[in-house]
């Protein structure tokens, strides 16, 4: 099954998909960029580790039915037992470490190492409201404070917008922060019939920028990793669309379905 949307496809955003999804769109888009920035630049795969916690954390801290426990010992040659008294103390249950790992890419100049722009793909690991988005926002600040480009791309509706993204309410958006411009990014909303726009890449002056279509790498993803197969389009999107997006997002299901099959 072609790729039904002209942008981003809604169903790909259900929590359960998005960790392939995310992986297979930033080797896709490293792939598309590699062999356009060579041999000046390299594009490497780097990736963030999230160590999750229970939400109940907090209460799983929790007191013994008795705090003080007894332990009686046998005084040899008196025949008297003496009693031990421990300390009070709580019992703890440990969380199950779950470490997840996601890519973001760094384009690198040649032979130094410089890295001049880094892309982050955002996640629901790093755009819900949590210790996970704090941590995230503390490195995109960095990253903003520093000499490098900073591409973040934003392709779920679910969660809050990222700072200095919230002037425009959009379903997604591409944010642009420029290192000649510290001051200064370029903000790039649309919504869910509309195709991602096209942007240049920022680089080094004088070198040419080449422009990414994010659109054209979600259908090959799309067809490539097959996701027509594990997608119930007859259930709706994870999280839903509005009631005009939903009646939309139907016809175009519909027409497509409907176009004869090669083969």
């Amino acid at each position: 099954m072609a790729h039904p949307f002209p942008s981003m496809n809604p169903w790909l955003e259900n929590p359960l998909l998005w960790s392939d999804v995310h992986h297979s769109l930033i080797t896709a888009l490293r792939d598309d960029l590699a062999p356009r920035l060579r041999p000046r630049y390299f594009v490497a795969v780097e990736t963030h580790t999230y160590i999750t916690l229970p939400p109940d954390w907090e209460s799983r801290l929790r007191r013994p039915d008795v705090l003080v426990r007894q332990r009686r010992l046998h005084e040899p040659g008196s025949g008297a037992t003496a009693t031990l008294e421990y300390a009070p103390y709580l019992k703890v249950e440990m969380p199950l470490h779950d470490p997840i790992e996601e890519g973001y890419l760094e384009v690198r100049l040649v032979p130094t190492g410089e890295v001049v722009t880094v892309i982050e793909l955002l996640s629901h690991t790093n755009k819900q409201r949590g210790p996970e988005r704090n941590n995230n926002i503390a490195k995109r600040r960095s990253l903003l404070d520093s000499h490098v480009h900073f591409v973040e791309i934003d392709l779920l509706r679910d969660g809050p917008q990222m700072p200095c993204t919230e002037k425009a309410r959009s379903d997604y958006r591409v944010f642009i922060r420029r290192r000649e411009g510290p001051n200064h990014a370029r903000l790039y909303p649309f919504n869910v019939r509309q195709a991602v726009p096209n942007f240049p890449l920022p680089l080094l002056p004088d070198d040419e920028e080449p422009e990414v279509n994010m659109s054209a790498l979600l259908a090959q993803v799309y067809e490539r990793a097959g996701y027509d197969l594990v997608i119930n389009y007859a259930q709706p999107p994870e999280p839903p669309l509005n009631d005009d997006d939903a009646q939309w997002a139907a016809e175009l299901l519909s027409r497509l379905e409907a176009q004869p099959r090669n083969g």
